[in-house]
């Protein structure tokens, strides 16, 4: 298997996941990925530590989101929704019992971008506050900061707009607990 292949496996789901988390769109997302591996194509000998190849493609892959986005805002008839929050509510408890996965990648998903990416990069990718600082071309503070205030936004859209899902495991996947044995 070529360098290339297996560096498409290896990254291609974490990618993904990261697009869909920016743009809200299977599609977009698949074809942030495509570019980010044109890209990488083009211009992976201009990387020295292979070893960084992984921030190197989320970096990529951002900054592409990026440069879409400028895009689309200049050329669309449309204004750009700034997604305000719901009202606020109070209730640390109420925030613990409402928690839902689901729910708040949910909400994650309508979150301004500059909350977004970090909380995504974070808790879905599981990167370090130094990795992101690299990916998003920010200061590891700023990423500490922006972590800290997007969860707070979160935590307040969470008890804000409470989930009407099903709220236990055997509701939302059942096929998890049939048994097999047939």
């Amino acid at each position: 298997m070529s360098e290339f292949a297996e560096l498409v496996d290896a990254h291609y789901q974490a990618l993904y996941r990261f697009g869909y988390s920016l743009t809200r769109s299977p599609d977009r997302a698949a074809d942030l990925v495509q570019e980010t591996f044109c890209i990488w194509a083009e211009k992976n000998s201009q990387l020295r530590d292979r070893s960084k190849a992984k921030t190197w493609l989320f970096t990529t892959l951002h900054r592409e989101f990026l440069g879409q986005r400028r895009k689309m805002a200049r050329f669309s008839d449309e204004p750009i929704d700034e997604n305000s929050l719901g009202a606020e509510a109070g209730g640390e408890d109420d925030a613990e019992r409402q928690m839902d996965g689901q729910r708040a990648v949910e909400l994650l998903r309508e979150m301004d971008e500059i909350y977004q990416a970090p909380l995504a990069l974070f808790y879905l990718q599981q990167h370090s506050y130094k990795e992101i600082a690299e990916i998003l071309d920010v200061p590891i503070g700023t990423v500490m900061s922006r972590l800290s205030r997007g969860k707070e936004l979160l935590r307040k859209r969470m008890v804000a707009e409470p989930s009407s899902g099903p709220k236990n495991l055997v509701d939302v996947n059942p096929e998890l607990f049939q048994n097999n044995n047939g």
